[in-house]
């Protein structure tokens, strides 16, 4: 039995021919829709992907920033250390300084003397001074007298100068050996002064070497979140494009479909009687709410 569908201008067509007219338009829907659904869904898993790698990026960043600050901290505090221990270094300097300058003026004065390199000559200071004691001794006992008192005076006179000069000579030679001593006591001080300061340097130095490095692998770090984040917007962006063409497919098919039965039971004068799921996906779908794959199926099934 044919079914014909008369128009509001008296003209007449059968129900094939309407089927005809919608048939090649919802099949070229239709044989689009799993290649539309394919590529959305690929382009989903791209996003994915490249959400995870801005993310795990983003993660080392973090990570890298929080060592490039904790060298920042390390290689202050031996730039600090550094400034210290310069100070205590020229302290060092200064001391051993003034001890050669004092070992310089009595060298000089040995030479002076032609005293440089030889062992003290004549009594030592104790023995002039127990013969001074001796002389004077005897003075006052009265063993002087006359002539011989005038010699006492000139002899006395004479152990002054030699216990002056002996006092002189033990008190540089004693001081050179202090000083000689002082030198390479200082010199080692000054040494150990020295190698603290170049450490603390070294070490203040690869600290912030590794500062730079870590700071230009993060700034690297950046660039491929950023690279990741601009795929991930792109990708997202073309999903939600080809998700739209294929929302409007599935709206395009139903509602042929829909005409095609309506027109079918119009005809024959009876209600069109749609699922009750089916009405409420395609509200949903209408309306703009999205649906699930599992849903999307069922009206694809329909």
């Amino acid at each position: 039995m044919s079914i014909q569908i008369r128009s509001k201008g008296g003209y007449v067509l059968e129900l094939d021919e309407i089927t005809e007219v919608f048939a090649p338009a919802k099949q070229s829907l239709e044989s689009g829709l799993d290649e539309k659904r394919d590529l959305r869904d690929d382009l989903n898993a791209k996003v994915r992907v490249y959400l995870d790698t801005r993310n795990e990026v983003n993660r080392q960043v973090k990570e890298l920033i929080s060592e490039v600050r904790s060298q920042k901290e390390i290689r202050d505090e031996a730039n600090s250390r550094v400034k210290e221990l310069k100070v205590e270094r020229a302290g060092k300097s200064d001391d051993l300084k003034i001890i050669r300058t004092e070992l310089r003026e009595i060298l000089s004065r040995l030479d002076e003397n032609g005293e440089r390199g030889k062992k003290p000559s004549g009594p030592s200071p104790s023995k002039i001074k127990a013969k001074m004691d001796a002389l004077e001794r005897k003075y006052e006992r009265g063993g002087f007298t006359g002539a011989s008192e005038k010699g006492f005076f000139r002899e006395m006179k004479k152990l002054s100068q030699e216990l002056k000069e002996a006092k002189n000579s033990n008190k540089d030679g004693g001081r050179l050996s202090e000083l000689k001593s002082g030198v390479r006591s200082a010199e080692r001080l000054q040494e150990e002064a020295h190698n603290r300061v170049e450490k603390a340097v070294v070490d203040a130095q690869e600290a912030h070497d590794l500062m730079v490095e870590l700071s230009e692998e993060v700034d690297r770090l950046r660039d491929q979140a950023n690279s990741a984040h601009s795929g991930l917007t792109k990708s997202k962006k073309e999903a939600d494009s080809v998700h739209s063409l294929y929302i409007v497919s599935l709206r395009c098919i139903h509602s042929i479909q829909d005409l095609i039965k309506a027109i079918e039971t119009r005809s024959r004068g009876g209600t069109m009687d749609e699922k009750p799921e089916v009405s409420d996906l395609m509200s949903k779908l209408m309306s703009g709410d999205t649906l699930s794959t599992e849903e999307l199926m069922s009206l694809q099934r329909i």
